[in-house]
Formats: structure tokens, sequence, C-alpha cells
């Protein structure tokens, strides 16, 4: 079996004058390295085909693959994470994780928010802010935290994120669009602890979760995962497996939000509990990080004490079982 890697590459956008920031999402050599290793290691013959436009120019050019591992983050627009998935259903070549429609859904934390709504599942309150006009009337009860609405790697958020007034406000929502140029999601704040619940499926259905609670050393830190926060995990958080109660009910929401968003061979869901104690979904990641050593999911998979090449068979595997 032939199989293509989808990806982007901080490095390969390092010639068009991109900024640390807006490289964020992208993966690192390593990463593609650990995945094409593990895919050799079962046996299966690897392409590296690289990023959207080198994936357009491969498929133009009449190259094919019997499945394409697919973690290409893309680069603008709502868009960008189901673009490659768009592209290989049209030529009808199966991919990893989710499709096209959840991708472009979930990346709008805007619209995944309204159809948490629509399913039951807890979410903080919300205000999308467009223009600065669209604070006029705003009545969430402060604080709040806002954040651009289709960014990851938790891009536009520090510890000004956490805002206690309008004044704060409307000079932060000014901030973020002027630099994101896209809209500001402004949230209700939960002051409780902070979870993220990895799941990995056996095709749509979840076969393993896996809990853990995200803690930060620095007791000033004022527990907001920022980029900053994420890009230096390994100095300035530990992740606590989670057990009992309150992961089983993480899990038990991440598993509604799953079955609701029809997320396919592996994801992340990001919870944090509200001033009572009940969990509620942030964000949904369909396209989960795969660095062995610095992304949430090999993360908690390792603390499993499972090896990293098992968790590349099995999404691999996922992907295959609803392809036969």
């Amino acid at each position: 079996m032939h199989i293509g890697i989808t990806y982007d590459l901080k490095t390969d956008y390092l010639n068009e004058g991109l900024g640390e920031e807006e490289m964020a999402e992208f993966d690192r050599p390593d990463t593609v390295d650990s995945i094409e290793g593990a895919l050799n290691d079962m046996g299966y013959a690897t392409d590296r085909i690289g990023n959207l436009r080198s994936l357009a120019a491969r498929l133009a050019a009449g190259h094919r693959w019997d499945m394409v591992f697919n973690i290409a983050e893309g680069l603008y627009g709502y868009g960008r994470e189901s673009a490659v998935p768009a592209l290989l259903d049209s030529y009808r070549i199966p991919y990893t994780f989710s499709d096209p429609m959840t991708m472009g859904l979930t990346l709008h934390k805007g619209m995944a928010k309204h159809v948490m709504r629509s399913l039951g599942i807890p979410t903080p309150d919300f205000h999308l802010v467009r223009d600065p006009g669209d604070l006029d009337g705003f009545s969430l009860p402060f604080p709040v935290f806002a954040k651009p609405v289709a960014e990851g790697t938790s891009k536009g958020i520090d510890g000004s994120s956490r805002i206690q007034s309008m004044g704060q406000l409307r000079h932060r929502c000014g901030h973020l669009l002027t630099r994101y140029r896209q809209p500001v999601l402004v949230e209700t704040y939960l002051p409780g602890r902070e979870f993220t619940v990895g799941v990995v499926a056996e095709g749509y259905r979840p076969s393993r979760t896996m809990v853990l609670e995200i803690t930060y050393r620095d007791p000033s830190h004022g527990g907001i995962y920022c980029y900053e926060t994420k890009e230096y995990c390994e100095n300035l958080v530990d992740y606590l497996p989670a057990s009992g109660e309150i992961a089983g009910r993480c899990v038990d929401l991440a598993i509604r939000t799953w079955n609701g968003f029809g997320l396919r061979d592996a994801a992340r869901i990001d919870l944090r509990l509200d001033g009572d104690g009940n969990p509620n979904v942030l964000e949904v990641n369909p396209l989960p990080g795969l660095n062995p050593e610095h992304s949430d999911l090999p993360i908690m998979w390792t603390k499993e004490g499972l090896p990293y090449g098992q968790l590349i068979s099995e999404i691999t595997g996922s992907c295959l079982g609803r392809n036969p």
C-alpha cells in the first residue's frame, strides 16, 4: 500500500516572510519524520507530498495514492483545514481525520458553539464581534475572555485575554480585529480546572479516550493556556492524567461532542469547569497535533504507557476501516 503524507512545515514558509506566530500551527520536521517512520514500520510505502499547493501539483501531474495521512493545517481563511480533504474527496482518495464540513465548522469557533447549543452541549455564553459596533448592547457579565474566532494553537491569546471591564473589552477587540482580520469571540470566563480529552476511534466510533488536566507550574501565571504556554509547555505546564468522577464526566461530554460533530479517526476536545464545577466544551480539534513529545494527544497517549507508533497505527487503521 502506498500512503502519501500531507503537511505544512514551518521551514517551507520561511522564505515567504511569515512570522513565528503566523506559522505556529505548522509542523516541525520531526513530526513528519515520526509519522513516516511509524508508517514504514507498519510496512507501508510512503510519499511526502507536502502542502496544499504541492498536493494540487502532484494530482494534476497524475500522481495517486491508496491513502493520504493528512495533517495539513492550511494558511488562509475559514476553509484552510478543509482544503486538502476537499481536494482529496474530489479525487476519491481516502485520508485520515475529519471531512471538509467538520473541519470548517470546528475552525470557526462561533459556528461550532451554535451547533453545541443546538445539541445541548454545555459551552460558555458568547458574543461575536465582527466590528466595534457589535459591542453596543453587550450584556455578558464580566469577566469575559476574548480570542480570534478561527485561530489555533492559542494564537491571539495572552494575559490580556481575560477582561474585567467594557473599556478593556473595546480595546482588546480593536487590537484583535486589526491584527487577525477576523471576528472576535467573546465568552463568559470559566474559573475552574482545565482538561483536554483525546479520542481515538475505529472509523466514527470512539475506541479509546484519555483525559489530561492542564496545570501551571507558576501560580502567578493566571491559568491561561496561551500561545507562549503551548510553545514552551515542557517548562511551563504539567499534564496530569485525570481519573474518577470528573474525568468520566469530561469523557461523556467529549463523546457527545464527537458524535454531534461527526468526527473521525482521532480528535481532541478541550473543556473547562464553570463556577459550579460542571465541564463545558471550549473547542473541538479535529486535526490534533501529532508531534511525539510536544503535542497533547501523543502526550496523553504515552502517559497511558502506549507507544507512539501504535497511535499512528490506530489512526491509519481507522481510516482504512472506513474505506475498505
